[in-house]
């Protein structure tokens, strides 16, 4: 037996460009999506209105009203969000299905479950762009009310896969996936400041040119992504504390947060020589 009603009352936190195309994509089996308009900006409240969602006044009032929250923000937000659906509930015995959509650590989302309820608490991983037509993107999901969250997707653009009941497979995919989708350019970030600060910026492009590799065209991918860096540094720690918690070398994650940081604050292409 499913534990959301037919026609649910969904609710957003929050309709950035990844959240409101979730939103969207859960409108036909929904009764209503709702996201939380206090202290958002013109432009997320401009996407919920593109997306047809309905405005509530906050989260308090989001967690009273929806049967299933969805939370896509960045990942350094994720535990203080479910904080404040959490402290929004109180000891209410009625209990939403909680899905974390967020690039978080098993151990996070295990830290969600224990605060939200286990049983009410689903693990997802979102790997690929905002979806507005099926094909391009994958909603991984965990957790004891995994299948029923992945029903509510069912034709929508977003393909809902089940990996299991257990809170943290879907995050330790996402992880894995992330350390390869933004660790690797971070690499070309730091071999990129390197090289300009020892002057060996032309001959290493021709060395790489010898065996194939475009310098320039690499360097120019990591760093045409400094309008994502500031959430990459924060989904680069969770990776971090994915690795750790098994005992795994974390700092190539550690390193790669750190670059995409001094990415966000234009604190990269100014080394010097020593």
């Amino acid at each position: 037996m499913s534990r959301i009603p037919p026609r649910p009352v969904i609710g957003v936190l929050h309709p950035g460009a990844m959240g409101a195309a979730v939103g969207a994509a859960l409108r036909p089996a929904a009764g209503s999506v709702i996201w939380a308009a206090a202290g958002r900006s013109r432009e997320t409240s401009k996407r919920a209105e593109l997306a047809d969602l309905v405005g509530v006044p906050d989260v308090a009032a989001l967690a009273r009203r929806a049967d299933v929250i969805v939370s896509v923000c960045p990942p350094q937000a994720a535990l203080e969000v479910a904080e404040e659906v959490g402290a929004a509930l109180g000891t209410s015995a009625r209990r939403p299905v909680y899905v974390d959509a967020n690039a978080v650590a098993p151990g996070t989302v295990r830290r969600i479950g224990d605060l939200l309820g286990v049983d009410d608490a689903v693990d997802g991983a979102i790997i690929g762009p905002p979806a507005w037509e099926r094909g391009r993107t994958v909603l991984w999901l965990s957790g004891p009310a995994a299948a029923d969250v992945a029903a509510l997707f069912a034709r929508s653009p977003f393909d809902a896969r089940v990996l299991g009941p257990d809170l943290g497979t879907a995050s330790a995919l996402k992880a894995c996936f992330a350390l390869q989708s933004k660790a690797l350019p971070a690499i070309w970030l730091e071999i990129a400041e390197a090289a300009r600060g020892y002057h060996v910026e032309d001959a290493l492009r021709g060395e790489l040119a010898r065996f194939g590799v475009d310098y320039r065209a690499a360097v120019d991918a990591a760093t045409g992504k400094e309008s994502s860096a500031w959430r990459w540094a924060g989904e680069m720690d969770e990776a971090a504390a994915t690795m750790a918690a098994l005992g795994l070398p974390d700092g190539f994650s550690r390193a790669a947060g750190e670059l995409y940081r001094r990415l966000a604050e234009g604190r990269l292409n100014r080394t010097s020589e020593p």
